[in-house]
């Protein structure tokens, strides 16, 4: 059964979001490549700029598990989450 990802994320000010930018991209790239990956978009709130989400789309919860432990994707996400000084947040909805 297909899930999507919503990932949640907070930018303090412009400097972070421009260098988060690019995290943001290199982890799609890899993403991309993953056995079960199917899309993924990021959205930026219009009336609140600094609330950034990304919507990624899985074949099955087993594909999205592998692709968030896997080593890649964690040295990524850690300088992602040095960046913003929080952790990123993941809600993970089965597709009906």
């Amino acid at each position: 059964m297909a899930i999507s990802v919503i990932t949640r994320r907070k930018v303090s000010d412009r400097d972070t979001a421009r260098d988060l930018e690019p995290l943001i991209l290199k982890i799609r790239s890899l993403a991309k490549r993953q056995p079960g990956y199917i899309t993924g978009r990021t959205f930026h709130r219009s009336d609140f700029p600094s609330e950034v989400r990304v919507l990624s789309t899985w074949d099955s919860q087993a594909d999205w598990n592998r692709w968030l432990k896997s080593e890649q994707r964690m040295a990524i996400q850690k300088k992602v989450d040095n960046l913003l000084g929080e952790k990123t947040k993941y809600r993970v909805y089965e597709s009906q």
